[in-house]
Parts: structure tokens; sequence; C-alpha cells
């Protein structure tokens, strides 16, 4: 059988990659927290109710720090999935160009599971990739 232990690479691979993902979450759910202008204008723009935006903001960040802490990584990874399963039926609601906007939420979502799969041995043994 296989080890399911990630190489100190993977592992630090997987690192990096979740820290972007992490980054730019953070900084999307932290600009829904104060009222922007622009994040009133995105709001018109999608037909999303801008009193929406705080409750969004909170619940992504809500969502990444379950992501960030190990113990519950997985959890978190399932949570930010149907987040951004909400992002992407948005941009298809509103006709937004396929591969730079509406499929921005799948890119985002293989950065959520690769990085976890390459850093995580719990990841790795429930989705094993076999040669």
């Amino acid at each position: 059988m296989q080890s399911t232990t990630p190489s100190a690479k993977a592992r630090w691979a997987g690192y990096i990659l979740s820290g972007l993902v992490i980054a730019f979450f953070i900084f999307d759910g932290a600009i829904k927290l104060p009222p922007l202008d622009m994040v009133a204008q995105a709001s018109k723009e999608f037909d999303i109710p801008v009193q929406f935006a705080r409750t969004l903001g909170v619940i992504l960040l809500v969502c990444t720090l379950l992501y960030v802490i190990p113990q519950t990584a997985p959890l978190g990874a399932i949570l930010l999935t149907a987040y951004l399963g909400g992002a992407v039926w948005t941009h298809v609601r509103i006709g937004s160009p396929l591969f730079s906007h509406t499929l921005f939420g799948v890119y985002l979502g293989l950065m959520i599971w690769g990085g976890l799969w390459l850093r995580e041995e719990r990841v790795r043994a429930l989705i094993p990739f076999r040669r």
C-alpha cells in the first residue's frame, strides 16, 4: 500500500497554496465589513441587497478561520467550497465571462483542496491518487 504521508516539498507547496487562498479570502471578507462604495456597486451589479455584504464577509472570514486551524481545515474547505458555489452561480446568473469570472470560484476551490491535499495526510487518505 502506498504511503499517504506528504513529503516535505509537498507539504510546503500545500502551505504556500493554502496561504495564497487564505490571504485572498481574508482580504475579500474584510472589505465587505465596512460600508465601501466599491462593495455597494458590486452588490448592485450582482443584484444582491447591499445589507448582505457584511453578513457575507463574516461568513467568509469564519469559514477561512476554520480552514486555517489544522483540526478544522477539512470542514473549512467544505464550507469555503459551498461559499464558492454561490459565487459561481451568481456569475452564471448575471452572464459574467466564463473563464475569467464565472470559473474563478472553481479555480479557488481547486487551490483550497489542492493545498489541503498536499499538506494533510487525512485528506490524502480520503482522496487517493494512484499511479
